[in-house]
């Protein structure tokens, strides 16, 4: 077979029977097509042909490209997938990628924005010009709910439940979850409603001309906001996720639990906060204690 049809059979695989997201579905091919480049220019287009030591050449090219060692773990990643893929459906009788590890690296902890920060957001936001109640649950999902981008562009209004105090969030590959609601977060929810007027098949989050919200609105409204009260260097919307989640651990959270809240497939995932939160309880023991 050949690595571009197998690739589009895999990609079909993913969107249509495990009904992974159009953002993801995306990388994967991005990530693949650079591979298949790399196998036509080889002579190398027939899946039998692309052996471990051929895996490792393209391995090494691009660490002659200097490209960082988390998007070539995230290319191998999507190529072991890919092989995965065809060795289960019998495209191949070998995967070549079986005794390939990702390249070690060390991984940079996440920025964490401290809950006074959020709530100076919303004093700025009240005094400016734009839409003060869209800006604030913005912030307050993504960091009340600790939502993904993605998650919080695809709610209706019929996934809040006051009631019950809970959010149902579509997940990476389509994975329901249900997601607590503070009082708080249900306060600035209550403000914005009252500024819109929602039927229960609408989008929740919409501008005042009606228009739904998007990725990249949400990335400018973050940024511009974020800018005026902190001087951390990356400043995304996914930020506000990272900061929720170490707040929990923080506060003695239990780490499943918080692996719940975030929608995380693996317990490993949701490590990294553990090492976020020991980081910053280091920072305040240097600080603080009289024996540092």
């Amino acid at each position: 077979m050949d690595i571009s049809l197998l690739i589009f059979e895999y990609l079909d695989n993913l969107k249509n029977i495990k009904r992974y997201s159009g953002n993801t579905i995306k990388a994967y091919r991005e990530d693949l097509v650079s591979f298949t480049n790399f196998c036509r220019i080889h002579n190398r287009e027939e899946i039998s042909k692309i052996s471990e030591k051929f895996i490792k050449s393209f391995l090494a090219e691009l660490n002659e490209h200097n490209l960082d060692k988390i998007s070539i773990s995230r290319k191998l990643s999507s190529l072991r997938g890919l092989f995965k893929f065809a060795y289960l459906n019998g495209f191949t009788n070998f995967n070549p990628l079986t005794n390939i590890s990702n390249p070690k690296y060390i991984r940079k902890l996440p920025g964490v924005v401290p809950t006074e920060i959020i709530l100076k957001v919303y004093t700025i936001a009240e005094e400016s010009e734009d839409d003060h109640a869209l800006v604030k649950i913005i912030f307050e999902l993504l960091y009340g709910c600790a939502l993904r981008v993605s998650e919080l562009c695809r709610l209706k209004l019929e996934d809040l439940d006051i009631d019950r105090k809970t959010l149902h969030i579509w997940g990476k590959g389509n994975k329901i979850r249900y997601v607590p609601v503070g009082d708080k977060s249900l306060q600035i929810i209550h403000e914005y409603l009252l500024t819109r007027d929602l039927k229960n098949k609408d989008p929740l989050l919409i501008t005042e001309k009606g228009i739904q919200i998007y990725p990249r609105l949400v990335h400018r409204l973050i940024n511009k906001y974020l800018s005026k009260v902190s001087d951390l260097k990356k400043k995304s919307p996914h930020i506000l996720r990272h900061s929720a989640a170490t707040h929990m651990l923080d506060n003695g959270a239990d780490l499943r639990a918080v692996k719940e809240i975030l929608g995380h497939e693996n317990l490993s995932t949701t490590q990294i906060y553990t090492h976020v939160s020991i980081e910053r309880l280091k920072k305040t023991y240097k600080k603080a204690h009289p024996k540092s």
